[in-house]
């Protein structure tokens, strides 16, 4: 038995199935919104093939790939503009950010203070957090243009918005953490005078 084909030949000519059924331009303002979710996922898989056993922080793969998992939750309210669909798909929930927020301030307790901004870099999966971090800010910006698009102003959910700008938080705090646990120095941001 062979496998289904991969490519289908309907989005050749610069459209798209919405989940729903609606057929719209590869460069609507939706596909951007859960494209930019979607790349975001794809960043986060190589902070987690970056990390190095046996790193302490090695062992937050399975805590990282729960985020991956949240994001395709996301990403499938993104893509969906039937409003009555979307209650059957899976959604994150309070408990989502809160554990984010949870894990920030563990980190946040074994970290030094910041006392000033800190350029992206570092060991590689930090940098590759801070990629993720930008990529994910990116995504909360797309959300909130396609909320603001939209007449009835329930099109993406609140907590989206809120799950993605904690996220970014996390990935910032995650890169620190990557950081501290390689012994790799955090370059701090100089102005020239």
């Amino acid at each position: 038995m062979s496998s289904p084909k991969v490519y289908t030949r309907t989005g050749d000519q610069g459209k798209t199935s919405l989940i729903g059924g609606t057929r719209v331009s590869k460069a609507h303002l939706r596909l951007e919104t859960y494209g930019t979710i979607d790349e975001l996922n794809s960043v986060i898989g190589v902070v987690i093939a970056t990390m190095q056993a046996p790193e302490p922080l090695y062992s937050l793969r399975p805590f990282l790939q729960r985020i991956q998992s949240d994001l395709f939750d996301i990403g499938s309210h993104l893509a969906c503009e039937d409003a009555q669909i979307r209650t059957k798909l899976p959604l994150i929930h309070e408990e989502h950010i809160q554990e984010l927020e949870t894990k920030m301030d563990e980190f946040s307790a074994a970290l030094p203070a910041l006392k000033n901004f800190v350029l992206p870099g570092g060991c590689v999966a930090a940098a590759h957090a801070h990629v993720a971090r930008t990529v994910c800010r990116r995504a909360e910006r797309a959300c909130v243009a396609m909320s603001e698009s939209q007449t009835d102003g329930h099109d993406v959910e609140p907590l989206i918005i809120r799950y993605l700008n904690r996220l970014s938080d996390y990935l910032f705090v995650l890169s620190r953490a990557l950081n501290w646990d390689a012994k790799s120095d955090e370059i701090l941001w100089a102005p020239r005078k």
